[in-house]
Parts: structure tokens; sequence; C-alpha cells
């Protein structure tokens, strides 16, 4: 440490003996000039606070381990030597001797020794004394904080290796550490100033720059998280971790091809979770490639059972209305015998309604009406299935049974809207236009829609050129 200032103090003694001629100097020396920063260096060094500061440093204790009294040199000598034997036997000898009045090396080495024992709790209490006893004790405050942060006393840990590291201790672990739990404190800010301290210091350690990426990642710098991860994953290509935050920072990126490359590079290392092959078909549904989607969802919940099928039954639904019924279709299938008997009210009643909506997609009509009937049967008050339903008697030219399924829509304030739409819908088809306008006028004074507005106009220019008739 004393060594470190000379140099860095016979660094400035040149800066610092110069005189500066006012009267020769450029008052605006071109940025980047050695003018400008000699300007820069000088005006800090001009600052009291600052030359304030550095005259502490200078005088800064260097001596950051204790020293050990000639009185307890012989009983320390003895505690080591037994510990190079019987390290069990040296611990309960030293606990035995160690006092509010002894050296905080006794407290130092005792703690040392317990988290040897796998007793971190004890190996905390006695590096915490040690501090206390030797405030500068630079190897207890490192040790202390690596337990503490074992511990999940993290706000703790975070003063011990700061500490640590204020009393010159900043190595690439220490800032690694800290990194560490910044990170889990969320303050990912902070977080990444450390990584990148030590990945300075330890440039060859991946955790500290899987522990940048994530951070930098968090703070949605995903160009930058790319960069990292492909470095890492140039260096150690099986890690199913980097390929998942590298198609995270794609994801970022809106490139959903590249993330899917690396989902897929996750599945060829055989360490696919559902969550990672959902992810993958989710991708291959939005690019329109539906068939490799559907196997995808399919080999998800292959994986794994009792998960939610919320996600691919979600899926199914955005196929059929994609035009894919098919594939909706045998993605249904298989979410029903996944789910059995165990599935929920609610999805249960959206699968049927799905079956419905894809047989009629498929032109089964009467499959899709007997499904629908089965739902009304279960729950008359189904806004969804009597809307489906009623637009199928109308498709089969059945319009009584069609607006009795409408009107009771209707009496329903979330689906009173459509239902009107089609209940006009149907009168404007059996020519009963007069019938149809107050329909669509009140289903525009709930939910004003361009294309109904430009229905109802229609209607009413109908309306007027057969009154000139």
């Amino acid at each position: 440490m004393k060594k470190i200032l000379l140099i860095c103090f016979a660094w400035t003694l040149p800066l610092l003996a110069e005189p500066v001629d006012p009267s020769s100097a450029d008052p605006k020396p071109a940025p980047g000039s050695p003018g400008a920063t000699r300007a820069a260096v000088m005006q800090v060094f001009g600052d009291p606070d600052f030359r304030k500061r550095a005259i502490e440093n200078f005088n800064l204790h260097s001596d950051l381990e204790p020293k050990l009294p000639a009185t307890e040199k012989e009983a320390f000598t003895k505690i080591a030597d037994l510990a190079a034997t019987d390290v069990v036997k040296a611990y309960f000898e030293l606990k035995s001797i160690v006092t509010a009045d002894s050296s905080a090396v006794f407290d130092f080495t005792l703690g040392s020794i317990a988290y040897q024992l796998n007793r971190p709790n004890e190996a905390a209490k006695y590096l915490e004394s040690a501090t206390r006893k030797f405030p500068n004790y630079l190897r207890a405050y490192k040790n202390l904080g690596l337990i503490q942060l074992q511990q999940g006393r993290t706000d703790e840990a975070i003063k011990s290796l700061t500490r640590s590291i204020e009393l010159g201790g900043g190595d690439g672990n220490t800032f690694g550490l800290l990194g560490t739990a910044y990170v889990s404190k969320e303050n990912f800010v902070s977080a990444e100033g450390a990584f990148r301290n030590a990945l300075l210091l330890q440039p060859a350690t991946p955790e500290w720059k899987l522990g940048l990426a994530r951070c930098i990642f968090r703070q949605n710098k995903f160009a930058e998280a790319v960069s990292l991860m492909n470095d890492l994953i140039e260096r150690q290509p099986d890690k199913p971790e980097f390929w998942l935050l590298l198609a995270s920072a794609h994801l970022g990126l809106k490139e959903p091809v590249a993330a899917a490359t690396c989902y897929e590079m996750i599945d060829r290392l055989g360490k696919s979770t559902p969550d990672t092959l959902t992810s993958l078909a989710d991708i291959y549904l939005q690019e329109s490639n539906y068939p490799l989607a559907v196997e995808t969802y399919v080999k998800a919940l292959d994986l794994k059972p009792g998960q939610k099928i919320d996600r691919p039954l979600r899926a199914a639904e955005v196929l059929n209305g994609r035009g894919a019924p098919t594939e909706a279709g045998i993605l249904l299938e298989k979410l029903k015998a996944y789910a059995g008997n165990s599935v929920e009210a609610d999805k249960k009643k959206k699968m049927l309604k799905l079956e419905a909506k894809i047989a009629s997609a498929q032109g089964k009509s009467a499959e899709s009406a007997a499904v629908l009937e089965q739902i009304l049967k279960e729950d008359p008050l189904d806004g969804d299935a009597l809307l489906l339903l009623g637009q199928h008697y109308a498709k089969s030219n059945q319009p009584e049974k069609a607006i009795f399924l409408f009107e009771r829509a209707e009496g329903m304030e979330k689906f009173e809207a459509d239902a009107k739409v089609r209940h006009a819908q149907v009168l404007v088809t059996s020519g009963k236009y007069e019938e149809a306008v107050p329909l669509l006028k009140r289903a525009q004074e709930i939910n004003a829609r361009e294309s109904i507005a430009r229905y109802l106009e229609q209607i009413e220019r109908l309306l007027k050129t057969r009154s000139k008739t």
C-alpha cells in the first residue's frame, strides 16, 4: 500500500512542482492537446478539498495487520502447530483462550478455522470481533464479507467488502463479490461498476463477465450484453445459461430469429426447459412457422407434467385466428390429453369454445353447435357461447333461433354491443332494415366503430332511396 502511494506521489511531483506561467499559457488550449490535458490536471490539483484528501491518503495507516503481543506469541505458535495436525482440537483450544482483551489475530484465526469446520455463524462472529478490536483489519473484512454474502446478509456484506476495498484490498475476487451483492439488491448500476473493476483485475474470469452481462441486460443495454455473451460463448459454448442470456438480449433488440437460434442451441445441448421450448415455440408462431410451432409446444409439454397450459392454449387460439385450424386442433387435442380431468373450470370452458371455433373454421358446423350447446347447458349466461351459437344458427338460415340467442346476450353489459350488431345483421338479411337501425345506433353508443358506422350509413341510405320510390 505504502509503495503504491509513493509511486502515485512520485508521478504527481512534476505536475505539482513545475510552475505555470499564465502569461505564456494558451488561455483556451485545443481540446485533446497536451496543454488541455495539463490544464485539466492542474484544475483538479488546484482544488483545496482534493489536496486535503490526497494528503490524508498519503498519511493512511499502512499497517493492516494487528501486532501480536510478545505475551501471546507462544500461545499462537502452539495453536498454529496444533492446527497443522488436528484442526478440530486447535479450534477448541483457541476458543478457550480468546477473550475480550486478546489480540485480534486470535479472533481472526478462530473465525477462519470455524469457517473451515463449516460453522459460518461462529466464523462471522469472531471475524466481526476481530474488526472491532482492529478496525483496519483488511483480511478480516474480506473474509467476513464473503461469509455474510453466503449467509444472505447482503447489506452487511456490502459494508465489509467496501471497507476491504477502502483499505487497499480491492482485488478481482473482492470486486466480483461486491458486484454479486449489489445484484442481489437489484442495484445494477453499482453492480456494473464492481464487475468492471473485477474484470480489469481478472479479465479471464467468466463469472465476472457473466455478472456484468446480467447487469447491463437489466439496464436494457442489450447490444453490449450481446457482445459480452458472444465472447463468453466463444470460450465456453457448452454453457446453456450463456445461450439463455444471449437469447434474452436478442429479444430485447427485437431480433427473434437470432433468439430462436440460441434456444435451439440450448436444445441441442440437451438442456431445454419447458420455458425455453415454449419461448422458442412462441417465436416460431410469431414467424408463421405453424407446424414447427405446434411441434415445439408439444415437446415442451412432454418435458414435464403439471405445467400451466395458458401459453400453449393462447397459441392454439392464435393459430385458429390466423387461419390455421388444423394446427390449432392438433395442439388443442394435445392440451386436452395433457390436462386431463384436472383442468380448471375456466380453462375447460375456454378449450370447449376453441374446439367449437375450430370445428366451425373447418366447416364442421354441426360439431361446433353441439359443443356450444354443451357449454350453454353448463352455463346459460356464457356470452361468448351465446354469440357463437347465434352466428351458427344465422349461417344455417334459422333466424328465429339466432335472434333468440342474440337477445339473451344483449342483456349482458359486456356483450350488448356485439350482440346488437349480430342481431341487426340477421334482420338486414331478412329485409327488416328499419328494425336493424336502432340496434346499430345503440351499439355505436356503447362502442363506436368505424366499420359499424359505415354499415349503418349504407342501411340508412337504402331506406331513404326506398322512401323516395
